[in-house]
């Protein structure tokens, strides 16, 4: 089918001149974004926070890689090691373990459920721990997400992306227009977009008009052959949208008619049939969500999408977009450092779209390691990346961090690494279910009434994190027999640094004052330093 051009959108056009000032795409990604973030830093006269220390850069790199705070066993190993490389070794060996693959899967299944939250279930993240782990491109997750094959094992579960919202086909445009393309078009539903000149009532239902064929038969996703969108504009009478993307290329494409009633009770018939045999029904002649994939991947109209995941992944680990919000890239908004997001979105396309790559230049940035303590008077906008930003920990890191913070530190320092990564996945699958007990962070985090009685009266972290086992912290601390030595082994299982003197003198006088019930006092030690908000955030 013959596509057709229209007038690109303000901002993309910007883009275009913007590349031919970029710097070469030979550079490290690392070099790349320190040039444009130091440089933007030089011209607003903000000197940036220093470098954070190794205790506080293995326990963020540890949250953001394997989505757990990092043993004392581990920390201990970081602190102590003079190898000038031992940061890039650091982060190869937290992206080449299990945990890499099963986080990402948690962060993309979180990412993909939207902001409506609509999940796909354990079919979604198990499709994607595949995908993750195999290191597949994120033009083909996309391509899987929108084109799944139901009879094929590798693409398992993939549909329960576009299943879990086939039901409505106004919230499938406007997810994945958010999600993939950092483009909310939901105030053009109604009428041209009030605020932003980009979006036109054309572009909502342009997008619509990709998805209105499809629709649920008897549990699997099913495409029509015809489908007709129609809209009423502002002004004027009812119009037939055109199959139209974000840029305004429009597609000329089949069926853009109302079916006869032959035709109709045909492909009815044909859909019952299959529902009957509870098969998946075979692809149309011409598929309008794979018409969709493949304007979405051309050169020019893979902006978005490039733009899109570089953002995403740079708010993923500097807690700041260089678009914000997420779904707001538009002309009347500009990112934070435009070269630098045109810079990434190049180097995203041009290498394939590897996200592996992309993570690991991001975070072995100076950028990314800046120290989240500010001393001067007034801190600057987070637009800067001046200071590290505070993050708050996803249900997942959390519950698992919780889960390691309060085991005896000695059960992961024995064995082979083959036999720590197994543990730590166990702990990892025995925290799933709790991790409901936290919210999904946003940018405006605020830790809610629930979390915080959880904390306060909860049984659960009484009995289970609390407890006085042979395998848990509190055993160990006990044994100690000496308060130093308990209370600099407490904060650093659980807060990932050695206690600062006035903590340690604090702490060892509260334990003196209760030298009658020492195992209360060091269980009450322990909850104060996981219910604390050192702990709850990544820093």
């Amino acid at each position: 089918m013959r596509s057709v051009r229209l007038a690109l959108p303000a901002f993309l056009l910007a883009a275009c001149v913007a590349r031919a000032d970029l710097l070469p795409d030979n550079r490290p990604i690392p070099e790349a974004i320190d040039h444009y973030v130091d440089a933007k830093l030089t011209k607003s006269a903000i000197t940036p926070a220093p470098q954070a220390d190794d205790y506080t850069l293995i326990r963020r790199l540890t949250l953001d890689l394997v989505g757990r705070i990092p043993t004392p066993a581990e920390t201990r190993s970081f602190v102590e090691s003079t190898d000038p490389a031992k940061r890039e070794k650091l982060v190869d060996r937290l992206m080449a373990s299990p945990g890499f693959v099963r986080h990402q899967a948690n962060q993309f299944e979180a990412m993909l459920a939207g902001p409506n939250n609509r999940g796909g279930g354990n079919g979604l993240r198990d499709y994607l721990t595949r995908a993750l782990g195999e290191n597949r491109p994120w033009d083909q997750i996309f391509r899987e997400l929108l084109l799944p094959d139901e009879s094929d094992p590798k693409t398992k579960g993939s549909s329960d992306f576009l299943r879990s919202r086939v039901a409505d086909i106004d919230r499938v445009t406007i997810d994945t227009s958010i999600i993939f393309f950092g483009v909310n078009v939901s105030c053009a539903q109604c009428h041209d977009h009030p605020l932003v000149s980009d979006w036109k009532q054309d572009h909502f239902y342009g997008m619509k008009s990709f998805f209105s064929r499809t629709f649920d038969n008897g549990g699997f996703l099913a495409e029509r052959e015809y489908g007709l969108v129609r809209f009423k504009p502002t002004k004027g009478p009812e119009r037939q949208a055109k199959m139209m993307f974000l840029t305004g290329t429009a597609v000329n494409a089949p069926g853009l008619k109302e079916p006869t009633k032959d035709e109709e009770k045909k492909e009815r018939e044909k859909f019952e049939q299959f529902k009957k045999d509870k098969k998946a029904p075979p692809p149309p002649s011409f598929s309008a969500r794979a018409k969709l994939v493949e304007v979405a991947l051309q050169s020019k109209e893979a902006e978005f999408f490039s733009r899109a995941i570089a953002n995403r992944l740079w708010h993923r680990f500097l807690g700041y977009g260089l678009v914000m919000p997420l779904d707001q890239m538009h002309s009347e908004n500009k990112p934070s450092h435009p070269e630098l997001l045109e810079w990434l979105a190049r180097d995203v396309s041009s290498h394939k779209y590897d996200l592996r790559r992309v993570i690991r230049g991001i975070v072995l940035s100076k950028a990314y390691s800046r120290s989240s303590k500010w001393t001067g008077d007034t801190i600057p906008g987070p637009g800067l990346f001046a200071v590290g930003r505070l993050k708050a920990l996803t249900p997942m890191q959390m519950a698992t961090s919780l889960r390691i913070a309060t085991s005896d530190p000695q059960a992961f320092e024995s064995g082979k690494p083959e036999e720590f990564e197994k543990r730590i996945e166990g702990l990892e699958s025995a925290a799933r279910g709790f991790a409901g007990s936290f919210a999904q962070p946003t940018d405006d985090f605020q830790i809610g009434v629930s979390e915080a009685l959880l904390f306060s009266n909860g049984d659960k972290i009484a009995r289970e994190y609390l407890a006085d086992g042979n395998d848990r912290l509190l055993a160990r601390v006990k044994a100690a027999n000496d308060p130093d030595k308990a209370i600099d082994l407490a904060v650093r299982s659980v807060l990932c640094r050695p206690p600062t003197p006035e903590e340690q003198r604090a702490l060892k006088e509260y334990i003196g004052r209760r030298s009658d019930r020492l195992s209360e006092a060091y269980r009450q030690v322990i909850w104060a330093l996981i219910s604390g908000s050192e702990f709850r955030f990544n820093y």
